[in-house]
């Protein structure tokens, strides 16, 4: 099982990786390496950085050390995810050529925002779970109600979080219904862990759910259910 994953999430990295995680080399396909300008050294944010709170340097590091016998997996995100290869684009677009000008300038939306000032995260895979883990915490610019994470800044990293748990289950997937209770306003700036499971396959078909809990694991936040659809190479988005 372990063996199986590994594999998976290596495939992913060659071909472009999912969400946040940029295209890497087959020969190691979790260093860093220059992006598509060949000027641009690709920085992992999903590492530690001087806006990071104490919890969040504190579950880091605990999901870093629970990585160190190959149960977990720290899946490494960056700014831009764009691929060079047009064969990879054009499975999905019909003008291939076009999307590839407009995906070159593309930036992830979570890591779109100034450090410290937007979404703050780091994801862990468990491969004989099929477990995600999120560890974020929101910035200033991510209010809603002052004092409180806006709602949609709560949806898209649950969304990012069951995306990426979905994609490392069965490949390229997309969000085709997402459900989510919210139960306490999260406040901002505070740490909190998206937990994120696949509960069903059904053929392309991938059924998932997820909370939010405070660090000590004591306060609910939010509750969310999922369907992704695996993409279909067979089929144009567009």
């Amino acid at each position: 099982m372990l063996r199986s994953c590994v594999s998976r999430l290596r495939m992913l990295a060659v071909l472009g990786g999912p969400p946040g995680v940029a295209p890497l080399p087959a020969k190691d396909p979790w260093s860093p390496r220059r992006s598509f300008s060949s000027e641009v050294i690709h920085m992992d944010l999903s590492l530690p950085n001087p806006s990071w709170s104490e919890d969040m340097r504190l579950l880091f590091d605990q999901f870093m050390k629970k990585s160190e016998d190959g149960s977990w997996k720290h899946l490494p995100s960056y700014k831009s995810k764009f691929t060079q290869r047009t064969e990879d684009i054009k499975i999905y677009f019909p003008d291939a050529k076009l999307m590839k000008e407009k995906l070159s300038q593309a930036q992830l939306f979570p890591r779109s925002f100034e450090e410290g000032l937007g979404f703050e995260y780091a994801m862990f895979h468990n491969c004989v779970e099929d477990r995600t883990v999120c560890i974020f915490q929101g910035g200033p610019y991510l209010q809603g109600v002052p004092g409180f994470l806006h709602g949609g800044a709560i949806a898209t990293m649950i969304d990012a979080t069951l995306g990426m748990c979905a994609i490392v289950a069965i490949g390229f997937a997309m969000t085709a219904s997402l459900n989510i209770s919210f139960k306490r306003p999260i406040p901002l700036g505070s740490v909190v862990v998206i937990n994120s499971q696949v509960d069903k396959v059904e053929g392309r078909k991938l059924f998932l759910s997820c909370n939010i809990r405070s660090v000590d694991e004591k306060t609910v936040y939010s509750e969310a259910t999922s369907l992704f659809v695996k993409l279909d190479p067979k089929t144009r988005l567009t």
